[in-house]
């Protein structure tokens, strides 16, 4: 699976799943479970790869102003969440973090921003189509701290002079 393929198969399952993040992750294990496991082996190295480099401060604190507060476990289902969303929103928040202000069309923080499901499918399909946990996949892990200045979360003036666009509109 390539990285095309990867992303046309993030985009056809959440459109599917019309916003639901739970029932996206449904359909993208039925749509994992109809491929051959090295094919999902590709998928779970693309998803952990985009994972990972998600692990950022300015990512972190988008998510924060969005959900209100984000624990580790928060902005873990957050980086899910996000690259659930597809190519475009997550390269652009990758990109500009205050950008989700325009490139999210709404959020409900009680139904958006926790992915958590979607980081499981690949794991799901392989153990359904082998009956074995997937092995390493062979990929760099997450830094042991998240990438780049660390944001001060406690103070609401840093909060909106580093995400104006975000704090306006979903602040």
């Amino acid at each position: 699976m390539d990285e095309t393929e990867f992303w046309e198969l993030i985009d056809s399952t959440r459109a599917a799943a019309d916003g639901d993040p739970e029932y996206h992750a449904e359909l993208l294990v039925d749509r994992l479970l109809a491929r051959d496991p090295e094919s999902v082996l590709d998928f779970a190295r693309h998803f952990e790869s985009r994972y990972n480099r998600a692990y950022r401060w300015d990512l972190w604190g988008a998510a924060w102003v969005l959900l209100d507060g984000a624990s580790d476990d928060a902005f873990d289902y957050f980086r899910c969440w996000l690259i659930g969303q597809g190519r475009e929103v997550f390269e652009g928040a990758l990109h500009d973090p205050d950008s989700l202000a325009e490139l999210l069309d709404a959020f409900d923080e009680e139904v958006d921003g926790d992915g958590e499901e979607l980081g499981y499918a690949a794991d799901e399909a392989y153990e359904e189509l082998t009956g074995t946990v997937a092995a390493d996949l062979g990929i760099p892990a997450a830094p042991p701290e998240p990438e780049g200045d660390p944001v001060d979360f406690e103070d609401p003036a840093e909060l909106a002079r580093r995400y104006p666009r975000l704090t306006e509109r979903f602040g």
